[in-house]
């Protein structure tokens, strides 16, 4: 098997690199450390964690950790590195984060298949018979992003990410929500969470004296006007809300009446399990985005499949580029992993370098690249990144949202074990498969 290039000396990049070593091939990695980091890496290793060292459940009937339980099944570096250094953190996996990057970081610059090569690459090399892994993260460098923007189309890249909450449909009160479209009769595509001058009001006092998660230095940039956190817009007037995200105007209750302000959920899925809270993309603390946002009438008990935030981050319009191998539509030798491909999270990131590895390991060795089944997590995000409506697309966390509907009703208590005997069952015709 060739050399395959792999840019990016992160998560997904080091777990690539991993996955093409065990099938036999050899692995050109090339990474700009120590030369030059980014803003928010400080060390010279290999796949730094930057922000929590905490990768999230350990429970294999949650999302995540039903993610973590199949790259355990394909056996993966990043969860081999993150059993080997855990710190105690109850239910969650959390590690020793220096620990963490120099395991990983011992395990590929130690491999005799691995050339590692520390400088920045500034554009994206040209097609080749060998395939190439770009997995440069979210704060990919300059050059390199501005030659992506050229390779994709400067519209399909992003540079900033505002993300609003995304809810289940199933934790909502449909005795005070309906379903209207902007001025048209009868039901429509949105549904609405009607609000009287006095819940407004309190909502807005409780927007204003919530706390919220300062940016970054790194993170200083203008935000968009035409999607400005929504304790942004609440900060410039009492009533800027209801003229903006939150207006009523053609939006009038199924007795006729007219709410004081309204908020509106737009479909996430195609099947409708999620619905995403429109033009409320926050900077507000996990902990006060669920007590705040449950004060909207109809989502008093309402369960988050994903909750808002906004930073920096570099990533493409994925359902109009990639495939769900992962390679670009336009250039088959060319893969993409981690969360430039429009995934968050460090598990998520890992597990797209893990099928990015996979695949380009099979394509040098004239085999041809798989796909992740439906009903397992892989399925679920490869769903996201390539089937989710491309003019709303943003970055997602694995979440049960995304998998597919169930064929019977299945009480809620149970749907977490229901979906790890799914994700069972389709990992072992998967790994036979390959």
């Amino acid at each position: 098997m060739t050399q395959i290039t792999i840019i990016g000396g992160g998560l997904a990049g080091c777990e690539a690199a991993f996955q093409i070593l065990k099938r036999g091939g050899s692995v050109r990695l090339i990474d700009m450390k120590p030369g030059r980091k980014s803003p928010a890496h400080e060390s010279d290793g290999l796949a730094e964690l930057v922000c929590s060292n905490s990768l999230r459940s350990d429970d294999p009937t949650s999302a995540v950790g039903l993610l973590k339980r199949e790259m355990a099944a394909l056996d993966s570096l990043f969860i081999e590195a993150a059993r080997a250094t855990a710190v105690p953190a109850g239910r969650a996996l959390a590690v020793n984060r220096d620990d963490f990057s120099q395991y990983i970081t011992e395990r590929i610059k130690n491999h005799p298949q691995v050339e590692v090569i520390e400088q920045e690459v500034l554009e994206i090399p040209p097609a080749t018979d060998t395939p190439v892994i770009l997995a440069t993260g979210p704060l990919t460098s300059e050059p390199l992003a501005e030659s992506l923007a050229a390779f994709t189309g400067r519209d399909r890249l992003a540079f900033y990410d505002a993300i609003a909450p995304i809810v289940y449909k199933d934790s909502l009160n449909f005795d005070i929500i309906y379903s209207k479209s902007r001025w048209e009769d009868g039901p429509g595509d949105y549904l609405n969470c009607p609000m009287n001058k006095e819940e407004y009001l309190r909502f807005i006092t409780e927007l204003a004296n919530a706390d919220y998660v300062p940016l970054k230095d790194f993170e200083k940039a203008k935000y968009f006007e035409g999607c400005l956190p929504v304790e942004v817009i609440r900060s410039r007037g009492d009533d800027t809300l209801r003229f903006g995200p939150m207006k009523p105007v053609g939006l009038d209750k199924p007795d006729g009446s007219s709410a004081y302000a309204v908020v509106q959920l737009r479909k996430e899925t195609k099947e409708e399990a999620t619905y995403n809270m429109v033009g409320f993309q926050t900077k507000l603390t996990y902990p006060e985005q669920k007590r705040v946002f449950r004060l909207i009438p109809g989502m008093e008990n309402v369960e988050f499949a994903r909750l808002g935030s906004i930073h920096r981050n570099t990533f493409i319009v994925a359902p109009e580029l990639l495939r769900p191998t992962l390679q670009f539509q336009q250039r088959a030798d060319l893969l993409l992993a981690g969360q430039l491909s429009g995934v968050e999270g460090y598990v998520e990131s890992a597990a797209m370098g893990l099928l990015a590895g996979i695949n380009a390991a099979r394509l040098a060795a004239g085999i041809t690249p798989t796909v992740p089944p439906q009903h397992t997590a892989f399925g679920a995000l490869i769903h996201h990144l390539t089937e989710s409506e491309a003019k709303h697309f943003q970055p997602s966390n694995v979440n049960f949202g995304l998998f597919p509907d169930w064929e019977k009703k299945i009480y809620k208590k149970s749907r977490g074990e229901e979906r790890a005997r799914l994700s069972a069952a389709a990992m072992e015709e998967w790994l036979a498969a390959m």
